[in-house]
């Protein structure tokens, strides 16, 4: 990986196609992401290749909306999308794994958007590309992780009623 990009892995006990419905559920990004607190689709749109969503951003004392557009939707397979319609780039991609679905986050920071950081910030455009980087360096594994925990959890219907003390 090179410095605008950062990628990492995890294995999950659950299908593909799971994760796939789960992470394309952007409502709920919320629940894993440690910066994009809440996640809504345009104008009824959902998961398919150029429909747009809305996030909404919060880290290190800032609060951000971002448009985002969907560059892939594979079920099963792959979700993307590209901050902007062309800044950031990140995806899911979906493998089976000897123990489960290899999960894999990618984050790349496109030259669009370090142009237009380099516009917007100036000469603090650096600095802010740096923040942005370790951002995402140190949201992609907490993400991972929330996301293996919630998908792995057991579903209110699998559990079993507890019998009753003798």
């Amino acid at each position: 990986m090179d410095q605008f990009s950062y990628s990492e892995s995890v294995v999950v006990d659950a299908s593909a196609q799971a994760l796939y419905d789960l992470v394309t559920d952007i409502s709920r990004t919320g629940e894993w992401s440690p910066i994009c607190q809440k996640c809504w689709w345009r104008d009824g749109d959902g998961p398919r290749p150029g429909a747009w969503f809305h996030g909404r951003n919060e880290a290190d004392g800032r609060t951000w909306e971002t448009e985002s557009q969907v560059a892939v939707a594979e079920p099963g397979q792959e979700f993307a999308w590209l901050v902007g319609g062309k800044y950031a780039r990140w995806s899911y991609r979906f493998e089976p794994g000897p123990d489960g679905t290899v999960l894999t986050e990618t984050w790349t920071f496109l030259p669009e958007g370090r142009e237009l950081f380099r516009t917007k910030y100036g000469a603090e455009a650096e600095n802010m590309i740096a923040l942005r980087r370790r951002q995402a360096r140190d949201g992609i594994p907490a993400t991972l992780a929330a996301i293996k925990r919630i998908a792995e959890a057991p579903s209110p219907s699998s559990r079993r009623p507890r019998r009753p003390a003798s």
